[in-house]
């Protein structure tokens, strides 16, 4: 049986990446390629609803998804805990399924993973994250993400150590993490995550090099998870078994080699 997707954001960077493997996906056929700014009605039309627009239009997607009791799949920004909690109520009582990915790379999700899982051995944990000039919400989804499963992950041991948050060159915190954007040409998403311990300090680094390659098979798992979906589910995770403990009590999002095509996840210690 084929799924009818309406992808709404299709004219943007991701909506065509997700546009045109949906396109080369058994079972799935695109019905309605929408921009932002367009009517929301078509979506009724379709069995699955992705979202790749802004974090303005976002929330609204997601609500005309589970009023037309579609289910949705979003790869938009901005979707923090605490605005998931905000859908969670609607979702259940529609009996659909709203899968959030704040990433489709396969490498991203296992470097935030790894990132996680260190977290508590580290008190002094910091994020830097560098996308192009033209992504117009910071800090990253990925960012926020990885974040929230570091504090998830720090329950048993306190919040971050985070020294002068007072000061706005000290970053954004989020969950007690700071988090410092870049937005800059030369650069199509980075995310560098510094742990730091007496004596000793550990980097996790992952590169998206070309997004198309990158973010394919993510694509393509999370179509097929998102087609059957009951509730919320966060981040790619929720559907590999990546061989790491993520941390529970999330609404929220995982070794690279270089057999995943399109990026470069590195980890390095000094």
């Amino acid at each position: 049986m084929t799924t009818r997707v309406a992808i709404v954001g299709g004219t943007g960077k991701l909506g065509a990446v997700i546009r045109a493997v949906t396109e080369a996906e058994d079972g799935f056929e695109v019905v309605a390629s929408l921009s932002s700014r367009d009517d929301l009605s078509a979506i009724g039309e379709a069995d699955l609803v992705v979202d790749a627009s802004t974090p303005a239009v976002s929330l609204e997607v997601v609500r005309a998804a589970i009023e037309h009791g579609v289910n949705v799949l979003v790869g938009t920004s901005g979707w923090s805990a605490e605005r998931i909690a905000l859908v969670r109520p609607l979702v259940a009582a529609s009996g659909t399924g709203a899968v959030f990915v704040p990433n489709f790379s396969l490498g991203s999700v296992m470097g935030t993973a790894l990132s996680a899982a260190a977290a508590p051995f580290f008190a002094s944990i910091e994020i830097i994250e560098a996308h192009r000039e033209t992504k117009i919400d910071s800090p990253s989804g990925t960012a926020v993400r990885t974040a929230e499963l570091i504090a998830a992950a720090r329950a048993g041991v306190g919040p971050v150590v985070a020294p002068h948050v007072d000061q706005r060159a000290r970053g954004q915190q989020v969950a007690s993490v700071p988090v410092h954007s870049l937005r800059r040409p030369g650069v199509v998403a980075r995310q560098e995550v510094v742990l730091s311990g007496p004596g000793e300090s550990l980097s996790i680094v992952h590169d998206t090099i070309d997004p198309a390659l990158a973010y394919a098979p993510g694509i393509r798992l999370a179509l097929a998870a998102a087609r059957d979906a009951r509730g919320v589910h966060v981040g790619l995770d929720s559907f590999l078994d990546i061989g790491i403990r993520i941390p529970d009590g999330q609404p929220a999002e995982p070794p690279m080699d270089d057999q995943v095509p399109g990026q470069v996840a590195r980890v390095t210690e000094s």
